[in-house]
């Protein structure tokens, strides 16, 4: 009997994925547990094994497209198997069964429901909402102030966002994101993507500005170049789904701080000497889990009106990899040590590189260090990555001409190992004296490495 392949479902916030590539063209065997296509979430791309055995009689969806988890994607069975049924049940067109019946004449569509009208408040009035709502709220792309409440005085509740979601076009959170920052109203767009959603390349503007835009016109003796679309990989979209969301909801502001790194040379050498693959993001990364014990606010979170302390400290360290950013979790950063962390730290970059991270390896990160030193970087500013309240960017590591005292109140210049520090705070709950103490407790960790062992 033919089996149904499902877009898989990988991690908790998973809603849809792009086959990139199938394995196995229509025709060819597959075996239940071998790898089947590749698909790319809006993390990473995986390799898919099959879930049955059998011929693959029809794939339902080509390489590029994008579906929903759970949706069906191909159909495998035995050569000759009668799939009309499984075709008609997938939402694959009707010449595509093998032998169609004609078509009966389709009842007219149920008109749809009228999307609830949006609740018309005054400019700067207050919205009162519970934390469940605006987080339900934020998750969809919906702007809370346009959801009528029907808690006490009003009160927005989550039934409310729910109600108000269901009475909404279906659209991506991307396409809802941008038609609220438009003031775009999607109640008469007609939706391209997977089941009829409206994605942002339905949005009016965008095909208005396709219409309007100038031909670029070929001068004689000239050479004539163009422009060309590519359509953002899922990686790209969520890097900026998240840039934005970042920087509209968070007070972010940063302080900036220059350490002396020479003990941490000196620390990671004698590390080498050893043997031991100790890397300075690792002793940094060290100091950073030293430092939020000791000022457990910045390694808080904001949830709507509440402050949500945690006792452990998991820092994730961006590595960059082809066509975005990625995250990776260094979990109880706090207690596994400094050998813990670089031997962590090695596997995680390891397996981003290779695409082979799972929705563990980057979820539930309290606090995050970027360091872009490698590249030639003398200082730079993060943006914050949510719902994390901070943020640590390090500059390269540099032999410069510094003055110090001795004793005896002489002044001299020496040759030491410096390092630019940014940090980024959301200033909602960090003070900013808060985050000049967690810079200057840092800068001691740093320039007395002996304490991170």
């Amino acid at each position: 009997m033919a089996s149904v392949i499902i877009m898989p479902k990988q991690g908790l916030l998973m809603e849809e994925g792009t086959i990139t590539k199938w394995l196995v063209k229509e025709g060819e065997q597959t075996t239940e547990g071998t790898p089947l296509f590749e698909m790319e979430t809006d993390k990473l791309t995986i390799t898919m094994d099959s879930t049955a055995t059998g011929t693959v009689l029809k794939i339902l969806h080509p390489e590029g497209d994008t579906v929903p988890i759970t949706q069906p994607i191909a159909i495998v069975g035995q050569p000759g198997e009668d799939i009309s049924g499984l075709l008609a049940e997938s939402g694959a067109p009707a010449q595509e069964a093998a032998a169609p019946a004609p078509a009966a004449e389709a009842p007219a569509p149920a008109p749809a429901a009228a999307p609830a009208p949006a609740v018309e408040r005054a400019p700067g009035e207050r919205v009162f909402s519970s934390p469940r709502a605006r987080l339900r709220a934020e998750e969809n792309g919906v702007d809370i102030a346009a959801v009528p409440g029907s808690g006490p005085d009003g009160l927005v509740v989550e039934r409310d966002v729910q109600s108000y979601i269901a009475n909404q076009p279906a659209v991506t959170p991307l396409a809802a994101n941008q038609a609220r920052v438009q003031g775009i109203d999607l109640s008469g767009v007609t939706g391209t993507g997977p089941n009829g959603k409206i994605t942002t390349e339905d949005l009016p503007a965008a095909g208005a500005a396709a219409e309007t835009a100038p031909a670029a016109e070929a001068v004689p003796g000239q050479l004539t170049r163009g422009t060309r679309t590519e359509k953002m990989t899922g990686m790209r979209k969520a890097v900026m789904k998240n840039m934005l969301a970042s920087k509209s909801t968070n007070a972010q502001t940063n302080h900036r701080m220059v350490v002396d790194m020479t003990a941490v040379v000196a620390l990671r050498n004698q590390y080498k000497a050893l043997g031991i693959k100790v890397s300075y993001n690792d002793i940094i990364v060290r100091a950073c889990a030293k430092a939020l014990q000791d000022f457990p606010i910045v390694n808080a979170s904001v949830d709507g009106s509440n402050i949500i302390y945690h006792d452990y400290v998991n820092v994730g360290t961006a590595v960059s990899v082809p066509g975005g950013l990625i995250v990776p979790v260094i979990r109880d950063a706090d207690i596994i040590g400094l050998t813990g962390i670089a031997e962590k730290s090695a596997e995680l970059i390891e397996k981003a590189r290779e695409g082979r991270l799972t929705d563990q390896d980057y979820h539930g990160g309290t606090f995050t260090v970027s360091s872009l030193g490698m590249f030639d970087l003398d200082d730079f500013v993060a943006i914050i990555n949510p719902p994390e309240s901070a943020i640590l960017a390090v500059g390269k590591i540099a032999k410069t001409p510094v003055v110090v005292t001795d004793d005896e109140g002489e002044d001299h210049v020496v040759i030491k190992s410096m390092c630019a520090l940014c940090l980024s705070y959301d200033h909602r709950i960090i003070d900013g004296a808060e985050a000049a103490k967690f810079l200057q407790k840092l800068k001691s960790y740093l320039q007395n490495p002996i304490l991170l062992i």
